[in-house]
């Protein structure tokens, strides 16, 4: 049986921000389309790795995402039947028609309520939470 290997801090830094981005694309019904047509959301592996990234909904990792409509996305791929759907390039059209009005309807909505900020939060070493573990070896269905 091996041994898990330490992470560097540098591996560490590596997948967190692989982690960040793959997150980030979930954001995007066109990718998901995709995904969904090669077969990738039918792969018990990759369902697992969904319910793994999980953790990115925790403040401490949440504040790095800069698409936050992708954690809604993440809660949905945990749904059999949203992830058939996926597969049908008009329902993954629809889907990103409703993003679109959603963001036109709250970006309206928000201007007219909170004065704009310039405050952006930015990735280094000292900020950067650990990923969540584990993520060794094979991931196990719960």
């Amino acid at each position: 049986m091996a041994t898990p290997r330490a992470e560097t801090e540098d591996h560490i830094k590596l997948r967190f921000q692989i982690e960040l981005e793959f997150v980030q694309c979930l954001a995007n019904p066109n990718y998901l389309n995709f995904l969904a047509q090669r077969g990738y959301l039918k792969q018990a592996t990759f369902i697992n790795y969904l319910k793994y990234l999980q953790y990115w909904k925790e403040p401490e990792y949440a504040r790095f995402l800069k698409y936050p409509t992708s954690l809604y996305f993440l809660d949905l791929l945990q749904y059999s039947e949203f992830r058939q759907e996926l597969a049908n390039a008009k329902c993954a059209k629809f889907v990103e028609e409703q993003q679109l009005l959603h963001w036109q309807h709250y970006i309206r909505k928000r201007s007219k309520l909170v004065p704009p900020t310039s405050t952006e939060t930015t990735i280094n070493s000292s900020s950067v939470p650990p990923p969540h573990l584990p993520m060794t070896g094979n991931v196990t269905k719960h």
